[in-house]
């Protein structure tokens, strides 16, 4: 019988996989949290609807003059509050924006590198697998060849039970 022959067991010789959020939450400076805070609120339904009520508020106190007209029509006043929060908020909010690009690029090499690992283990398998299958087809032909002449001897003998 032919001597059967399997590749080396695969080394697994990698780093474990990162978690690229954890490391980027990590190094993030207090400016750069301050900017993903910002974002995620000015982003939200609640910040748009509190903004809209006080936005609505400030235009009834004024015109009905309950208080006192600070800001009267046309609100002069509350279109400069406007245009001073929409020229803060909008950098702010890039720079959230750009931090997420980074953590996105980031993300993408991470899953690079994985599929490289992923890539390296398939090819591993496959060689197993395609030596299996060789030692399968001679093991086969072995049985074969052996099953071959125990009927032949069967045949000498008279004993077709076999």
């Amino acid at each position: 019988m032919k001597r059967l022959t399997f590749p080396q067991p695969f080394s697994h010789a990698h780093p474990p996989v990162a978690n690229v959020n954890a490391l980027v939450d990590a190094q993030a400076t207090w400016g750069e949290r301050a900017a993903d805070w910002v974002a995620t609120a000015v982003g939200s339904w609640r910040f748009i609807i509190g903004q809209s009520c006080l936005l609505l508020l400030w235009a009834i106190l004024n015109v009905t003059a309950w208080i006192n007209h600070w800001d009267p029509y046309p609100f002069i006043l509350m279109n400069l509050v406007m245009s001073l929060q929409a020229a803060f908020t909008a950098p702010v909010i890039m720079m959230s924006q750009n931090r997420q690009t980074v953590r996105d690029r980031l993300e993408a090499h991470n899953d690079f590198m994985i599929n490289q690992k992923a890539e390296e283990e398939i090819r591993a398998i496959l060689t197993h697998l395609e030596a299996q299958n060789a030692a399968l087809a001679e093991i086969h032909n072995e049985l074969a060849q052996l099953r071959s002449r125990l009927n032949l001897t069967a045949e000498d003998t008279g004993d077709a039970t076999i």
